[in-house]
């Protein structure tokens, strides 16, 4: 009966293969996960599925993902494989802390002693600890011991063997600059401890290793892009980061306003790039207050407030320390990929939090509109007219108007505010002086005193006496006349550099300030011609740009 029943499950068996044969099933077809011709991606952490050959750009449209036009997007994929001799950093957890070390110096064998058991090192105690090093062990290695101090520098790891016997083996690590005689071996120290440094002044002989850890750094181990191109292919599994995103320090509100004056279009300029971050330089050489002292880890964003390079933005690839040089003025959030993927020239999409509360060159009405969204209250100084046009905010950071839940605003009539347009291909060196000069670098609208008219001219000077410390070389000074409209900075060759000016009537003799042409430099024009009829000495003229716009 038994075997009976056998041979009937066998045919039914039999049966079964063979229609599984004929009629695949789904899973089969499809060959799991995905079919022969799809793939999937992911984009800012966004899994679709797109067909076999798709584009970046059908990616973004898939994902309904916004692009800024001309930046780049990162692309990752990430590879399976990797060889232990690719990794040169090592995070070590302590009760104290964590601190890292990256492999380098002339003492390969430790190298590899160290790559081939640094796991057996976990539980290690601290031995011994001096002014200059502390030591945890021992434990027993095959490294050759040699005789004779050696000189060691700060923040340096070593093997030494106690006694000169490898089976008493310790690892080293120095705080200081010394010279001593560990028995290590001939070529020293095999590494250097590159963060977390502080943590090797807080042991204490109850200490020990508690995990060790590879830092697997995956832009090294990965396929990667940054690209604007959106008709690139894409393949299965791959990465995609659009943009990234910051949260702003509210420790640093001038410094926050600072980040997001630099930011004001969106985008984040990437200048210098190395392998510990990124910078954008277009604030460079504007002052920036120092206010917040913090460890720079992976993602702090910072400004230098003193130096060379002061107003200079940065971003960490990796782990460094505190500065009093860099006052940190957020953290990236979201989309350090794309950050660690941005080569020198590229524009990258930002997003802040918060978003920045700027409401200069608006009407009262669209401020309480807007601020009414956030709970921000607005109180109205000035011209209090619901038309009225505000030109001044105060407070004039971001994070202080939420903190205050309240901001005040200057208004003035709409006269009073004229549209410039500006010729950046034709005088970019005039115009970092004029922005600087009356601050339009950090806000859309700028005070430009009047300082005389006469007949058909208008004499401005700045507040800021920008031209103390930025040049004003000839540049796209007129030929033949000047047209109505047109603004000139006097430069360099003439006494009262600096100065800039309007005429309302076309001129073939002088420049808009009155100086020969050859002192003359044409930086853009008032499309508001008609309201310059209503300023006389010493009123503000209050001048916005605007880009694109024809009259």
């Amino acid at each position: 009966m038994n075997g009976s029943r056998r041979r009937i499950n066998h045919k039914i068996s039999a049966i079964l293969f063979h229609l599984c044969l004929k009629f695949p099933t789904s899973k089969q077809l499809t060959g799991g996960a995905h079919t022969s011709n799809k793939i999937t991606v992911e984009v800012n952490e966004q899994e679709i599925t797109l067909p076999d050959g798709a584009t970046l750009a059908e990616a973004l449209s898939a994902s309904k993902t916004p692009y800024k036009d001309g930046t780049a997007i990162g692309i990752l994929k990430e590879s399976t494989e990797r060889k232990s001799g690719d990794v040169t950093e090592y995070a070590i957890t302590t009760p104290k802390g964590e601190f890292k070390i990256e492999l380098t110096g002339a003492d390969e064998s430790s190298k590899q002693i160290w790559s081939e058991h640094y796991k057996d090192y976990e539980g290690t105690p601290v031995r011994w600890i001096s002014k200059d090093a502390v030591a945890f062990g021992p434990f027993e290695t095959d490294i050759s011991p040699t005789r004779g101090a050696k000189s060691f520098e700060r923040f340096e790891v070593a093997f030494g063997a106690g006694g000169f016997d490898p089976k008493n083996t310790h690892l080293i690590f120095t705080k200081n600059r010394h010279t001593s005689d560990y028995g290590s071996p001939e070529n020293g120290t095999f590494a250097k401890i590159i963060s977390g440094k502080n943590v090797l002044l807080e042991f204490n002989k109850s200490d020990a290793i508690i995990h060790i850890e590879p830092v697997i750094e995956w832009e090294k181990m990965a396929e990667r892009i940054c690209t604007t191109d959106l008709s690139t292919q894409l393949d299965d599994g791959v990465k995609i980061f659009t943009y990234f995103e910051v949260e702003l320090a509210p420790l640093a509100p001038k410094g926050a306003e600072h980040f997001l004056s630099l930011t004001r279009d969106g985008t984040f300029k990437v200048g210098v790039v190395s392998s510990s971050f990124i910078s954008d330089d277009n604030l460079q050489g504007e002052m920036c207050d120092y206010e917040n002292f913090e460890p720079r880890v992976v993602g702090t964003v910072s400004i230098r407030t003193v130096g060379n390079g002061n107003g200079r933005a940065y971003i960490s690839c990796d782990d460094r320390t505190s500065s009093i040089m860099h006052s940190v003025v957020g953290h990236v959030t979201k989309g350090i990929e794309l950050v660690k993927l941005a080569q020198s020239g590229q524009h990258l999409d930002v997003e802040t939090i918060p978003r920045p509360i700027t409401i200069l060159g608006m009407s009262f009405n669209e401020a309480e509109e807007q601020l009414s969204e956030i709970g921000v209250k607005l109180v109205r100084d000035g011209h209090t007219e619901d038309d009225a046009i505000i030109v001044i905010q105060t407070p004039p950071t971001t994070i202080e108007i939420l903190g205050a839940a309240k901001v005040k605003a200057f208004g003035v009539p709409n006269s009073k505010l004229v549209r410039i347009e500006l010729y950046d291909d034709l005088a970019p060196k005039t115009l970092n002086f004029f922005r600087h000069a009356i601050g339009l670098q950090f806000k859309p609208v700028g005070p430009l005193p009047v300082l005389m008219t006469y007949e058909n001219t208008y004499i401005f000077k700045a507040e800021r006496e920008a031209e103390k410390y930025k040049e004003i070389m000839p540049e796209n000074s007129p030929k033949d006349k000047v047209l109505s409209g047109e603004i000139g900075v006097t430069n360099q060759a003439a006494r009262r550099m600096g100065m800039v000016g309007v005429k309302t009537e076309d001129d073939d003799l002088f420049g808009p300030t009155g100086e020969r042409f050859a002192s003359t430099n044409i930086i853009g024009r008032i499309l508001d011609i008609d309201k310059l009829k209503h300023f006389k000495d010493g009123d503000v003229m209050y001048v916005t740009e605007s880009i694109g716009e024809v009259e």
